[in-house]
Protein backbone atom coordinates (compact mmCIF):
# COMPACT_ATOMS: atom_id res chain seq x y z
CA UNK A 1 0.00 0.00 0.00
CA UNK A 2 1.12 3.48 -0.51
CA UNK A 3 0.29 7.03 1.21
CA UNK A 4 1.00 10.15 0.05
CA UNK A 5 1.36 12.85 1.98
CA UNK A 6 2.06 16.97 1.36
CA UNK A 7 4.37 18.49 0.31
CA UNK A 8 5.11 16.98 -3.13
CA UNK A 9 4.45 13.75 -4.90
CA UNK A 10 6.30 13.16 -7.86
CA UNK A 11 5.04 12.65 -11.43
CA UNK A 12 6.72 9.19 -12.06
CA UNK A 13 5.67 8.05 -8.70
CA UNK A 14 1.77 9.58 -9.59
CA UNK A 15 2.11 7.95 -13.24
CA UNK A 16 3.30 4.59 -11.94
CA UNK A 17 0.17 4.31 -8.85
CA UNK A 18 -2.28 4.80 -12.26
CA UNK A 19 -0.64 2.57 -14.15
CA UNK A 20 -0.50 -0.33 -11.01
CA UNK A 21 -3.56 0.31 -9.56
CA UNK A 22 -1.98 0.48 -6.29
CA UNK A 23 -3.91 0.82 -3.53
CA UNK A 24 -3.58 4.28 -2.45
CA UNK A 25 -4.46 5.52 1.72
CA UNK A 26 -7.49 8.45 1.23
CA UNK A 27 -6.07 10.76 3.03
CA UNK A 28 -6.82 14.39 1.98
CA UNK A 29 -3.41 14.92 0.21
CA UNK A 30 -4.58 11.88 -1.79
CA UNK A 31 -7.82 12.88 -2.29
CA UNK A 32 -6.94 16.19 -3.82
CA UNK A 33 -4.42 14.26 -6.51
CA UNK A 34 -7.48 12.00 -7.21
CA UNK A 35 -9.04 14.56 -8.68
CA UNK A 36 -6.81 14.47 -11.81
CA UNK A 37 -5.79 11.36 -11.36
CA UNK A 38 -7.11 7.81 -11.98
CA UNK A 39 -5.95 6.47 -8.49
CA UNK A 40 -6.58 3.19 -6.65
CA UNK A 41 -8.09 5.14 -3.31
CA UNK A 42 -8.66 2.86 -0.44
CA UNK A 43 -10.38 4.00 2.85
CA UNK A 44 -9.46 4.52 6.55
CA UNK A 45 -10.50 1.03 7.77
CA UNK A 46 -9.02 -1.23 4.51
CA UNK A 47 -5.85 0.75 4.83
CA UNK A 48 -5.74 -0.20 8.63
CA UNK A 49 -6.52 -3.81 7.72
CA UNK A 50 -3.91 -3.74 5.24
CA UNK A 51 -1.09 -2.61 7.44
CA UNK A 52 -2.23 -4.76 10.31
CA UNK A 53 -1.97 -7.81 7.85
CA UNK A 54 1.50 -6.99 7.33
CA UNK A 55 1.24 -5.75 3.76
CA UNK A 56 4.32 -3.73 2.29
CA UNK A 57 3.97 0.02 2.90
CA UNK A 58 5.22 3.11 1.17
CA UNK A 59 5.38 6.85 1.59
CA UNK A 60 6.69 9.57 -0.17
CA UNK A 61 6.62 11.61 2.95
CA UNK A 62 7.45 11.47 6.63
CA UNK A 63 4.26 13.32 7.53
CA UNK A 64 2.13 10.07 6.86
CA UNK A 65 4.51 8.43 9.73
CA UNK A 66 1.84 10.04 12.89
CA UNK A 67 -0.96 9.05 11.42
CA UNK A 68 0.46 4.88 11.35
CA UNK A 69 1.79 5.31 14.64
CA UNK A 70 -1.79 6.22 15.76
CA UNK A 71 -4.11 4.17 14.05
CA UNK A 72 -2.11 0.56 12.62
CA UNK A 73 -1.71 -2.10 15.38
CA UNK A 74 1.18 -3.95 13.82
CA UNK A 75 3.75 -3.35 16.80
CA UNK A 76 6.72 -4.85 14.58
CA UNK A 77 6.12 -2.33 12.09
CA UNK A 78 5.38 1.06 14.62
CA UNK A 79 8.47 0.04 16.97
CA UNK A 80 10.37 -0.30 13.68
CA UNK A 81 8.93 3.31 12.57
CA UNK A 82 9.67 4.60 16.21
CA UNK A 83 13.58 3.18 16.25
CA UNK A 84 14.94 4.17 13.21
CA UNK A 85 13.36 7.69 13.51
CA UNK A 86 14.90 8.55 16.46
CA UNK A 87 18.59 9.18 15.90
CA UNK A 88 19.51 8.85 19.76
CA UNK A 89 17.73 5.25 20.08
CA UNK A 90 19.47 4.23 17.65
CA UNK A 91 22.93 5.12 18.18
CA UNK A 92 22.27 3.66 21.51
CA UNK A 93 21.14 0.01 19.31
CA UNK A 94 24.41 0.85 17.00
CA UNK A 95 26.92 1.22 19.39
CA UNK A 96 28.50 -2.06 19.18
CA UNK A 97 29.13 -1.67 15.58
CA UNK A 98 31.15 1.95 16.32
CA UNK A 99 32.40 1.92 19.77
CA UNK A 100 34.41 4.45 19.72
CA UNK A 101 32.25 7.53 18.14
CA UNK A 102 31.20 9.82 20.57
CA UNK A 103 27.53 10.93 21.09
CA UNK A 104 25.68 12.53 23.11
CA UNK A 105 21.72 12.95 23.87
CA UNK A 106 20.45 17.22 25.24
CA UNK A 107 17.18 18.89 25.43
CA UNK A 108 16.74 22.33 23.24
CA UNK A 109 16.41 23.86 26.45
CA UNK A 110 20.36 22.94 27.66
CA UNK A 111 21.99 23.93 24.31
CA UNK A 112 22.85 27.22 25.89
CA UNK A 113 24.47 25.66 28.79
CA UNK A 114 26.46 23.20 27.18
CA UNK A 115 30.52 23.49 28.04
CA UNK A 116 32.01 23.32 24.41
CA UNK A 117 35.21 22.83 26.00
CA UNK A 118 33.94 19.39 27.27
CA UNK A 119 33.02 18.09 23.90
CA UNK A 120 35.55 16.11 21.59
CA UNK A 121 35.94 18.55 18.42
CA UNK A 122 34.80 18.66 16.01
CA UNK A 123 31.12 17.58 16.26
CA UNK A 124 28.00 17.52 14.74
CA UNK A 125 24.91 19.02 16.18
CA UNK A 126 21.66 17.93 14.92
CA UNK A 127 17.88 17.44 15.79
CA UNK A 128 16.77 13.73 17.15
CA UNK A 129 14.38 13.78 14.46
CA UNK A 130 15.05 15.72 11.31
CA UNK A 131 14.60 16.28 7.84
CA UNK A 132 17.18 17.11 4.64
CA UNK A 133 20.30 18.33 6.99
CA UNK A 134 17.55 20.91 9.00
CA UNK A 135 18.85 21.97 11.97
CA UNK A 136 22.45 20.09 11.39
CA UNK A 137 25.46 21.91 12.08
CA UNK A 138 29.34 20.97 12.11
CA UNK A 139 31.03 22.52 15.47
CA UNK A 140 34.46 22.64 14.65
CA UNK A 141 36.06 25.62 17.09
CA UNK A 142 34.19 26.76 20.33
CA UNK A 143 32.63 29.84 18.75
CA UNK A 144 30.46 27.64 16.42
CA UNK A 145 28.54 26.31 18.82
CA UNK A 146 26.96 29.74 19.83
CA UNK A 147 26.58 30.23 16.46
CA UNK A 148 24.71 27.26 15.56
CA UNK A 149 22.12 27.83 18.76
CA UNK A 150 21.38 31.28 17.73
CA UNK A 151 20.77 29.88 14.02
CA UNK A 152 18.27 27.15 15.80
CA UNK A 153 17.10 29.98 17.31
CA UNK A 154 16.19 32.42 14.37
CA UNK A 155 15.18 29.23 12.01
CA UNK A 156 13.56 26.45 14.27
CA UNK A 157 10.01 28.36 14.28
CA UNK A 158 10.01 27.98 10.43
CA UNK A 159 11.28 24.41 10.48
CA UNK A 160 8.06 23.27 12.68
CA UNK A 161 5.70 25.63 10.40
CA UNK A 162 6.37 23.53 7.57
CA UNK A 163 6.60 19.95 9.13
CA UNK A 164 5.16 18.18 12.16
CA UNK A 165 6.76 16.97 14.87
CA UNK A 166 7.10 13.34 13.93
CA UNK A 167 9.34 14.79 11.14
CA UNK A 168 11.25 17.02 12.39
CA UNK A 169 11.87 17.06 16.16
CA UNK A 170 12.44 20.29 18.18
CA UNK A 171 12.86 18.83 22.12
CA UNK A 172 16.30 16.69 21.65
CA UNK A 173 19.37 16.90 20.15
CA UNK A 174 22.17 14.71 19.43
CA UNK A 175 26.07 15.98 19.64
CA UNK A 176 28.39 13.38 17.94
CA UNK A 177 31.47 12.95 16.57
CA UNK A 178 32.27 13.83 13.36
CA UNK A 179 33.55 11.20 11.24
CA UNK A 180 35.47 12.60 7.99
CA UNK A 181 35.77 10.74 4.89
CA UNK A 182 32.55 10.46 2.49
CA UNK A 183 28.82 10.64 2.71
CA UNK A 184 26.72 8.56 0.79
CA UNK A 185 22.58 7.84 1.14
CA UNK A 186 21.02 4.74 0.33
CA UNK A 187 17.64 3.87 -0.96
CA UNK A 188 16.94 0.60 0.65
CA UNK A 189 14.67 -2.10 2.46
CA UNK A 190 14.52 -5.18 4.46
CA UNK A 191 12.77 -8.75 2.93
CA UNK A 192 10.47 -10.68 5.13
CA UNK A 193 13.31 -12.71 6.13
CA UNK A 194 15.14 -9.22 7.29
CA UNK A 195 17.60 -9.83 4.14
CA UNK A 196 19.11 -6.50 2.54
CA UNK A 197 18.25 -4.97 -0.73
CA UNK A 198 19.58 -1.93 -2.02
CA UNK A 199 17.93 0.59 -4.57
CA UNK A 200 20.10 3.61 -4.68
CA UNK A 201 23.82 4.47 -4.06
CA UNK A 202 24.06 8.13 -3.91
CA UNK A 203 27.17 9.79 -2.89
CA UNK A 204 26.53 13.08 -1.42
CA UNK A 205 29.02 15.64 -2.24
CA UNK A 206 30.13 18.60 -0.14
CA UNK A 207 31.19 22.46 -1.65
CA UNK A 208 33.39 22.50 2.03
CA UNK A 209 33.66 21.30 5.66
CA UNK A 210 31.11 23.52 6.83
CA UNK A 211 28.52 22.62 4.06
CA UNK A 212 25.02 20.57 5.26
CA UNK A 213 22.84 20.89 2.35
CA UNK A 214 21.73 18.70 -0.01
CA UNK A 215 22.69 20.33 -3.14
CA UNK A 216 24.35 17.81 -4.71
CA UNK A 217 24.39 13.93 -4.89
CA UNK A 218 25.44 11.86 -7.25
CA UNK A 219 26.08 7.62 -8.80
CA UNK A 220 27.03 6.44 -11.42
CA UNK A 221 28.60 2.61 -12.38
CA UNK A 222 31.44 2.98 -10.47
CA UNK A 223 30.09 3.79 -7.04
CA UNK A 224 28.01 1.49 -7.82
CA UNK A 225 30.45 -1.45 -7.84
CA UNK A 226 32.60 -0.29 -5.48
CA UNK A 227 30.03 0.60 -2.70
CA UNK A 228 27.34 -2.10 -2.95
CA UNK A 229 29.07 -5.30 -1.70
CA UNK A 230 30.38 -3.01 1.34
CA UNK A 231 26.93 -1.38 1.49
CA UNK A 232 25.14 -4.67 1.90
CA UNK A 233 27.95 -6.64 4.48
CA UNK A 234 26.99 -3.32 6.59
CA UNK A 235 23.47 -3.38 6.24
CA UNK A 236 23.03 -7.18 7.45
CA UNK A 237 25.18 -6.35 10.47
CA UNK A 238 23.00 -3.71 11.39
CA UNK A 239 19.84 -5.84 11.29
CA UNK A 240 20.86 -8.71 12.85
CA UNK A 241 21.24 -5.90 16.24
CA UNK A 242 17.84 -4.08 14.88
CA UNK A 243 15.60 -7.48 13.46
CA UNK A 244 13.50 -5.01 10.90
CA UNK A 245 11.32 -6.97 8.73
CA UNK A 246 9.23 -5.40 5.36
CA UNK A 247 10.71 -1.75 5.91
CA UNK A 248 12.01 0.58 3.18
CA UNK A 249 14.65 3.33 4.62
CA UNK A 250 16.67 6.29 3.36
CA UNK A 251 20.06 5.84 5.29
CA UNK A 252 22.32 8.53 5.44
CA UNK A 253 25.86 7.14 6.24
CA UNK A 254 29.48 7.87 6.09
CA UNK A 255 32.75 5.97 5.11
CA UNK A 256 36.03 6.84 6.56
CA UNK A 257 38.62 3.80 5.64
CA UNK A 258 36.98 0.62 6.96
CA UNK A 259 34.75 2.29 8.82
CA UNK A 260 30.74 2.66 8.14
CA UNK A 261 28.99 5.03 10.52
CA UNK A 262 25.41 6.04 10.27
CA UNK A 263 24.25 9.57 10.26
CA UNK A 264 19.95 8.52 10.06
CA UNK A 265 17.77 6.16 9.13
CA UNK A 266 14.29 7.35 7.59
CA UNK A 267 11.89 4.53 7.54
CA UNK A 268 9.27 4.44 5.21
CA UNK A 269 10.41 5.88 2.58
CA UNK A 270 13.93 6.57 -0.17
CA UNK A 271 15.43 9.66 -1.15
CA UNK A 272 12.70 12.37 -0.01
CA UNK A 273 11.05 14.83 -2.00
CA UNK A 274 10.82 12.59 -5.22
CA UNK A 275 14.60 12.48 -4.59
CA UNK A 276 14.53 8.53 -5.19
CA UNK A 277 13.59 9.49 -8.93
CA UNK A 278 17.07 9.65 -9.62
CA UNK A 279 17.35 6.16 -10.56
CA UNK A 280 13.88 6.08 -12.57
CA UNK A 281 15.13 9.29 -15.14
CA UNK A 282 19.15 7.90 -14.98
CA UNK A 283 18.36 3.98 -15.50
CA UNK A 284 14.32 3.53 -15.58
CA UNK A 285 14.00 2.39 -12.26
CA UNK A 286 11.15 2.60 -10.59
CA UNK A 287 12.43 2.11 -6.35
CA UNK A 288 8.89 2.01 -4.60
CA UNK A 289 7.92 -0.47 -7.41
CA UNK A 290 10.80 -2.73 -6.97
CA UNK A 291 9.83 -3.08 -3.28
CA UNK A 292 6.08 -2.97 -3.43
CA UNK A 293 6.22 -5.83 -6.43
CA UNK A 294 9.31 -7.71 -5.00
CA UNK A 295 11.00 -7.40 -7.82
CA UNK A 296 14.44 -8.08 -8.22
CA UNK A 297 17.30 -5.47 -9.02
CA UNK A 298 20.96 -5.82 -10.49
CA UNK A 299 21.54 -2.51 -9.79
CA UNK A 300 25.14 -2.81 -11.42
CA UNK A 301 23.53 -4.23 -14.42
CA UNK A 302 21.50 -0.74 -15.06
CA UNK A 303 24.37 1.39 -14.28
CA UNK A 304 26.93 -0.75 -16.19
CA UNK A 305 25.18 0.00 -19.26
CA UNK A 306 25.99 4.20 -18.70
CA UNK A 307 30.04 3.12 -17.50
CA UNK A 308 30.87 7.33 -18.61
CA UNK A 309 27.70 9.18 -17.27
CA UNK A 310 27.22 10.64 -13.88
CA UNK A 311 23.37 10.91 -12.52
CA UNK A 312 22.79 13.69 -9.81
CA UNK A 313 20.00 14.96 -8.01
CA UNK A 314 19.76 18.91 -6.66
CA UNK A 315 17.79 19.92 -3.93
CA UNK A 316 17.72 23.48 -4.20
CA UNK A 317 19.09 25.37 -0.96
CA UNK A 318 18.10 29.11 -0.97
CA UNK A 319 21.04 31.16 0.23
CA UNK A 320 20.90 32.17 4.07
CA UNK A 321 20.08 36.10 2.85
CA UNK A 322 17.80 34.70 -0.08
CA UNK A 323 14.16 36.86 0.27
CA UNK A 324 11.96 33.75 -0.36
CA UNK A 325 9.18 36.16 -1.41
CA UNK A 326 10.96 36.92 -4.28
CA UNK A 327 10.92 34.92 -8.05
CA UNK A 328 13.36 32.53 -8.28
CA UNK A 329 14.36 32.24 -12.48
CA UNK A 330 14.34 28.28 -12.51
CA UNK A 331 14.64 28.89 -16.68
CA UNK A 332 17.63 30.92 -16.64
CA UNK A 333 19.21 27.83 -14.34
CA UNK A 334 18.22 25.03 -16.94
CA UNK A 335 20.41 26.98 -19.19
CA UNK A 336 23.31 26.10 -17.87
CA UNK A 337 23.28 22.19 -18.41
CA UNK A 338 23.32 19.91 -20.88
CA UNK A 339 21.69 17.72 -20.46
CA UNK A 340 18.98 18.32 -17.18
CA UNK A 341 16.81 14.95 -16.66
CA UNK A 342 13.97 16.71 -14.89
CA UNK A 343 13.21 19.76 -12.87
CA UNK A 344 10.25 20.36 -10.36
CA UNK A 345 9.51 23.57 -9.19
CA UNK A 346 8.56 23.85 -5.19
CA UNK A 347 7.01 27.12 -3.57
CA UNK A 348 10.20 28.37 -1.37
CA UNK A 349 8.23 29.62 1.12
CA UNK A 350 6.21 26.66 2.15
CA UNK A 351 8.84 23.86 1.00
CA UNK A 352 11.98 25.53 1.91
CA UNK A 353 13.50 24.91 -1.21
CA UNK A 354 13.58 26.74 -4.90
CA UNK A 355 12.88 23.11 -6.66
CA UNK A 356 14.21 19.68 -7.42
CA UNK A 357 16.68 19.16 -10.30
CA UNK A 358 18.15 16.02 -11.55
CA UNK A 359 20.80 15.63 -14.28
CA UNK A 360 22.96 13.40 -16.45
CA UNK A 361 26.05 14.39 -17.06
CA UNK A 362 29.52 13.17 -18.30
CA UNK A 363 31.98 11.74 -15.64
CA UNK A 364 35.07 14.11 -16.69
CA UNK A 365 35.39 17.33 -18.79
CA UNK A 366 32.52 19.87 -19.10
CA UNK A 367 30.03 17.45 -17.30
CA UNK A 368 32.18 17.67 -14.15
CA UNK A 369 32.43 21.34 -14.61
CA UNK A 370 28.92 21.55 -14.36
CA UNK A 371 28.72 19.65 -11.16
CA UNK A 372 31.41 21.41 -9.43
CA UNK A 373 29.54 25.21 -10.73
CA UNK A 374 26.34 23.62 -8.95
CA UNK A 375 27.86 22.59 -5.75
CA UNK A 376 29.55 25.58 -4.82
CA UNK A 377 26.71 28.14 -6.09
CA UNK A 378 24.69 30.02 -3.90
CA UNK A 379 21.43 30.67 -6.99
CA UNK A 380 21.59 34.03 -5.70
CA UNK A 381 21.91 35.53 -9.88
CA UNK A 382 18.39 33.59 -10.60
CA UNK A 383 16.48 35.80 -7.79
CA UNK A 384 14.85 38.44 -9.27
Amino acid sequence: MIILDAPHASVPLLDWMEASGHPVFANDFSRSLAATRAINLVDDAEAVRRLEAGERVYTNSENALAWIMERVDNPGLTAAIALFKDKAAMREKLASLNPDLFYATVSREELDAINVDDLPLPVVLKPSVGFCSMGVYIIEEPDDWADAVADIARREEGWHSRYPESVVGGDVYIIEGFIGGVEYALDCYYDEEGAPHILNILRHDFADPEDTSDRLYLTDAAIVNEMEPRFMEWLRAVNEVVGARNIPLHVELRVDGDVIAPIEFNPLRFAGLGGTDVAYFGVGLRTYAAFLENEAVDLAALYGAHPDQVFSMSLLNPAPEADLARPFNSQALLARFSHVLSYHDFDPKTVGFYGFLFLQTDKEGAGAAERDWLLHSDLMEFVD
